[in-house]
């Protein structure tokens, strides 16, 4: 057995620019994580983010400084010791993941248990947040093709933002993520109008280190957690403050993390939303797999870029389809 690690970073150009409550950007930086072992090759790509004190040549050398155990034969189960969950471990645990696959010539959805193939999810579509007649126009140019949408907010106007999507998308479904950019304040005066609006979910309204002060408030509208869920050991302290969490494959380290956090999180009594960050297909096909019979599904991040990698993914409008094995898995 040879196995080599190569690690690279790269840029696919946003369309526009994608806006959330903590700023905005124009390209998306990924990491990919290739290793190859007897002619096969796997895949893996994640997302350093910058509000989990990552960035790219953090990332890079993180994985770097996995090579020589993935040449002696590093496997999934003792990645998951071996680094901690977070953006580099996402990459290299679906590296690992997909050269299994490859070499095995067992599909992923397989290896990683799933009761029949996966099946093409409904994904919802976001709108990048804007002064309300912009969201507005951009909910009607696109709501024929999606009928989720997830708006980001940001605070102070967020009622008229919602209210312009509303009449311009009368027939969307619409979840709303402020990203941590509110207060308590907001969330008490938006939830009773967001809830006569139709609004089905509100994603983050408090920071993170805030969030108990949701403890004990009656919400019209379902919370869910992003920032404050990370994995299985979140939970605890998340019942009573939120019913859904956001399982997303860079916070977990990957699917093996997903799978677990996905499985623990219905145990616990929580509804699941499967997200992703602004990325290709290549990190979307892994979280196809997680996304399998959740609630809400957010793997839209190909669909914000001017051009994605080639092979891709195949939307139908808001329909994504499982990965071929020439992407992943």
């Amino acid at each position: 057995m040879s196995r080599h690690l190569t690690v690279r970073a790269e840029r696919f150009p946003i369309r526009g620019s994608f806006r959330i409550a903590r700023g905005a950007k124009t390209e998306a930086e990924v990491v990919v994580a290739v290793i190859e072992e007897d002619g096969a090759s796997g895949r893996g790509e994640c997302v350093p983010y910058a509000r989990y004190g990552e960035s790219v040549p953090a990332v890079v050398a993180a994985l770097e400084a996995m090579a020589g155990a993935v040449a002696a034969g590093l496997d999934r189960a003792v990645l998951q010791s071996a680094m901690e969950p977070g953006a580099a471990r996402n990459a290299l645990d679906c590296a690992l993941w997909d050269l299994e696959a490859k070499r095995s010539g067992v599909p992923a959805w397989r290896l990683a248990g799933l009761a029949g193939p996966p099946v093409p999810l409904v994904t919802a579509y976001t709108l990048s947040v804007d002064e309300p007649a912009a969201m507005a126009e951009a909910a009607r140019s696109v709501a024929a093709r999606h009928p989720l949408l997830k708006m980001k907010l940001t605070g102070d106007g967020d009622l008229e933002r919602v209210g312009a999507v509303r009449a311009a998308a009368p027939d969307a479904r619409l979840i709303v993520d402020a990203n941590e950019g509110w207060t308590l304040d907001h969330l008490r005066r938006f939830a009773p109008a967001f809830a006569d609006l139709g609004v089905e979910m509100i994603e983050q309204p408090l920071p993170a280190d805030a969030d108990e002060a949701l403890r004990g408030v009656a919400c019209p509208v379902p919370l869910g957690a992003d920032e404050s869920c990370h994995g299985p050991e979140s939970l605890e302290r998340l019942k009573g403050l939120y019913q859904v969490v956001n399982v997303k494959l860079d916070k977990t380290g990957g699917l093996t993390g997903a799978l677990a956090l996905t499985a623990a999180a219905r145990a616990a009594g929580f509804d699941v939303m499967v997200g992703c960050m602004v990325a290709t297909s290549l990190a979307m096909a892994p979280a196809c797999l997680a996304a399998q019979g959740v609630r809400y599904v957010d793997l839209d991040g190909p669909l914000l870029l001017a051009a994605d990698r080639v092979p891709a993914l195949r939307y139908d409008g808001a329909l994504v389809h499982p990965p071929e094995p020439e992407l992943w898995g």
